[in-house]
């Protein structure tokens, strides 16, 4: 299982990447300051269950790496590492634009549901977020396949908390990025800073 200090330094990352406003977060806002709370929710569980597919697929694909070999479980690992380090390069080096919450078309609740669990899996850079992302909380001597799932599970129950509690905050929220948008200036070094940090991680981890 997935020891406590490699879970605290988990939860910790997954909520600095909540915080920082992302797509995910921008969309939840204006579909919750458009259609209302209700709506708002439903968008964001509807975003958790899309990452909940994206863990069970990458859990799957890792665990079928896992019984070929433990070095071909460490390659994936490390090339991860350089995925994640590549996102934060160039995190750092793109010119970010001021935030700004797009207008959301009305809907009912259903439709927001389904439009984010659709928007979400068929997005390719949360597969690859994920392939890259989790292995580096894994230790594959102790059960690793149990610890991908777990560690999958945690962040899909962090979202769906993280995002309800944004739809029902929707209102002050959205007028604090609305007179803040500069925020969205040092969105990139932030998230470019987090990617990084694992890099690092990793690789005094190794010593």
């Amino acid at each position: 299982m997935v020891s406590t200090a490699t879970l605290l330094t988990y939860v910790t990352v997954v909520l600095g990447l909540f915080l920082i406003p992302g797509p995910a977060v921008l969309l939840v806002l204006g579909r919750a300051m458009a259609g209302g709370r209700r709506v708002g929710i439903a968008t964001g569980l509807g975003v958790a269950c899309g990452d909940l597919l994206h863990t069970l697929m990458a859990t799957i694909g890792l665990s079928a790496v896992l019984m070929t070999s433990a070095l071909a479980f460490s390659l994936v690992k490390y090339a991860g590492v350089a995925y994640l380090v590549y996102l934060g390069i160039r995190a750092f080096m793109e010119k970010s634009d001021e935030l700004d919450i797009a207008p959301a078309r009305l809907i009912d609740a259903p439709l927001a549901f389904r439009q984010a669990v659709l928007a979400e899996v068929l997005n390719p850079k949360t597969a690859l977020f994920f392939l890259a992302f989790l292995p580096q909380f894994v230790d594959a001597s102790h059960g690793p396949v149990a610890q991908l799932a777990t560690l999958g599970l945690v962040f899909v129950g962090m979202s769906a908390v993280y995002t309800v509690l944004l739809a029902l905050a929707a209102g002050s929220i959205g007028q604090w990025l609305k007179r803040h948008r500069g925020i969205g200036r040092w969105q990139g070094r932030a998230v470019g800073t987090i990617y990084l940090a694992l890099g690092v991680r990793l690789a005094l981890q190794e010593r």
